[in-house]
């Protein structure tokens, strides 16, 4: 309870580094969602869609059924995001070249030209920020995000079981 609380105190002075840290932290975490709700304009599309084309452009290509369990989505739930972002024109179906007998998806050229221009720009001014520092800060910076992104997904976990009436 406290740590939520001192989340929320987000108006209150910083009294050490943890605190305004942790303040930070969860602004970079708005911040990031502020960037992805304006992509999601962008493309037309709602937030579970457009995660689903950050995991079919970080793979290059997958399968409907990696995909539903990358997302987190049934089978029905990704057929269905998927059929939209193909007539968005945002996917397409194409034969695995590795296995012909295997469909995946990928993001059409102008699926990736907007990708390019949503989040370009700031993957290169991160890139430019990183070369900044030090071997030193940077190995700190990857251990805070590594257990950031384990916490984070530890915390999604236990909330959807909250969701699904099982906690």
């Amino acid at each position: 309870m406290k740590d939520s609380i001192l989340l929320r105190m987000s108006k209150q002075p910083a009294e050490d580094a943890v605190t305004r840290v942790a303040l930070l932290s969860a602004d970079f975490g708005a911040a990031s969602d502020e960037i992805d709700a304006a992509a999601a304009r962008v493309f037309g599309v709602n937030r579970t869609d457009l995660r689903i084309l950050d995991l079919v452009n970080r793979a290059g290509s997958m399968s409907a059924g990696v995909l539903a369990v990358a997302a987190g989505l049934s089978p029905a739930a990704t057929t269905t995001a998927v059929q939209r972002l193909v007539a968005a024109g945002h996917l397409v179906r194409a034969v695995d070249p590795a296995d012909r007998r295997r469909v995946v998806l990928t993001l059409t050229d102008s699926a990736v030209a907007l990708v390019d221009s949503c989040y370009g720009p700031l993957g290169g001014a991160t890139l430019r920020l990183l070369a900044t520092m030090s071997p030193k800060e940077l190995a700190t910076v990857e251990a805070f995000l590594r257990a950031g992104v384990a916490l984070q997904r530890e915390a999604a976990a236990r909330i959807r079981t909250m969701a699904d009436g099982t906690a």
